[in-house]
């Protein structure tokens, strides 16, 4: 099969290529981080739907970003896990496709998602008066359906493009997941658009929105430290204070993904595919920890929950 072309049926995912030896142990954090991402975010979602006190726009956001969490990681982990425990390789050409639009559709939705908290903290410390007349049900509403219509429109096409290929030098996709452009590399065929594509994709939802985040920021911190007293100035700091951890942790685990897999060509496969695999997993499992942790209200109301229980 390495030797002609064809058109497969299945991808067989490698996993770590260079470590096959030490899936077992290799599964072990991976299980956790899992675990941990799906109950936090699970936890999160069901205290902001049980008390009356966090149905406010900044927490409705997150809990949008909560249930976001859980699919992309679940898309993934699972298929990961039964490699690592079962050599469970196969994966459906149509699988392959789904499980790769799947991935980057969650990943463009949550950069929409953090976009919008961020919009939704300028608004708070910039226009107080008029926070609740600007961020509304409705506004939130059609965000959300902005941001996955915006997903679907510009990941669909790359199934597109590559249904299109005659044939496939392989189907061993070294990685431990469909990820584009490493399906994209099989392909016996120029592959220029499709990288040419990708990379359009990722500079307009990373690119556009870290931009946009950027900005949001900026005036966020000029709007605080005109602040007159320091203790306003450190409360409204504290309050924005989860979203630059959150943000600062998927965004330059992305940019390091994306930069690694294009032009990291001296470093080791496995530390890329390992570096792809956290960057799809570690921000879902940070998320809850941080905003439980930052912010009082959620704290309060777990611990509200669990006394109950």
């Amino acid at each position: 099969m390495m030797n002609s072309t064809f058109y497969p049926t299945y991808f067989m995912l490698v996993g770590i290529p260079g470590l096959e030896h030490e899936h077992i142990w290799i599964s072990i954090p991976f299980c956790i981080l899992y675990i941990l991402a799906l109950l936090g975010n699970i936890m999160v979602m069901v205290v902001i739907l049980l008390s009356t006190r966090l149905h406010q726009p900044m927490f409705i956001f997150l809990s949008m970003l909560a249930f976001n969490d859980g699919l992309l990681c679940t898309s993934f982990a699972p298929k990961i896990l039964s490699i690592f425990w079962f050599s469970n390789r196969a994966i459906s050409f149509t699988g392959c496709l789904l499980q790769m639009f799947f991935i980057h559709s969650f990943t463009s939705i949550e950069s929409g998602f953090l976009l919008s908290m961020a919009y939704d903290r300028y608004i708070a410390i910039y226009k107080p008066l008029r926070y609740n007349s600007i961020i509304t049900i409705r506004l939130i509403t059609r965000l959300a359906i902005v941001f996955v219509v915006r997903a679907v429109v510009l990941d669909a096409p790359c199934l597109v493009l590559i249904k299109r290929f005659p044939a496939f030098k392989t189907n061993i996709i070294a990685h431990s997941y469909c990820e584009h452009m490493a399906v994209v590399k099989l392909a016996a065929a120029d592959i220029r658009v499709n990288s040419i594509y990708g990379l359009f994709v990722a500079f307009t939802v990373l690119g556009v929105d870290l931009l946009f985040i950027l900005l949001s920021y900026t005036m966020i911190f000029i709007a605080v430290f005109r602040l007159p007293s320091k203790s306003a100035r450190l409360k409204a700091f504290n309050t924005c204070t989860p979203h630059m951890c959150v943000f600062l942790s998927f965004y330059s685990m992305a940019i390091f993904s994306f930069l690694s897999h294009r032009y990291g060509k001296k470093i080791p496969p496995y530390v890329h595919i390992i570096f792809s695999d956290i960057y799809l997993l570690v921000p879902p499992m940070l998320n809850p920890l941080i905003y439980g942790i930052k912010t009082t209200l959620i704290r309060e109301e777990i611990w509200k929950i669990l006394k109950k229980h």
